[in-house]
């Protein structure tokens, strides 16, 4: 199993979106990065965990787990001219970009937030802390995604 990061602006996709739709399982379209792109198409497969993260927002931070529910499929969005994510480059035969899907596993009862996470010296090796990180999708190590899960005050087992 791998851990992940999975940023979205809770006023475009929240947590709470996530837990609204039917079986709390969406697909995770319109990435488009080539590395975030890379990770989801090369590395995530089904049941991998996923740190759902809040960010361009008020308290970035990170607001529940989710686990990856089906592995890489061409991103439908990128073919359509009507859809914000459109890509004249990337069509059905040859597809540039890719999606996931992903369930919602639980939602924290807090948002562990960047300036925690920042604080914690166990995390400074996180992508999310590196000066200039963008990635909207971005590995996380084992220990980092057990720590965030501490902080929250989340028992995986319950």
């Amino acid at each position: 199993m791998r851990y992940w990061l999975m940023k979205s602006e809770p006023g475009c996709f929240s947590v709470d979106d996530l837990a609204e739709r039917p079986d709390s399982t969406t697909p995770w379209d319109g990435v488009r990065n080539y590395q975030a792109r890379n990770f989801m198409r090369d590395d995530m497969k089904a049941g991998d965990r996923v740190l759902f993260y809040h960010s361009n927002c008020e308290e970035p931070g990170v607001a529940g787990l989710a686990e990856i529910a089906c592995e890489a499929y061409a991103d439908y969005t990128a073919f359509n001219p009507a859809e914000k994510h459109y890509d004249p480059k990337s069509v059905p035969e040859k597809p540039v970009w890719m999606m996931v899907d992903v369930k919602l596993v639980d939602k924290f009862d807090r948002v562990v937030t960047l300036k925690e996470i920042k604080a914690d010296d166990r995390l400074s090796g996180m992508e999310l802390v590196r000066k200039g990180s963008r990635l909207s999708v971005q590995p996380v190590s084992e220990n980092e995604y057990k720590t965030i899960l501490r902080m929250a005050g989340y028992d995986e087992k319950k």
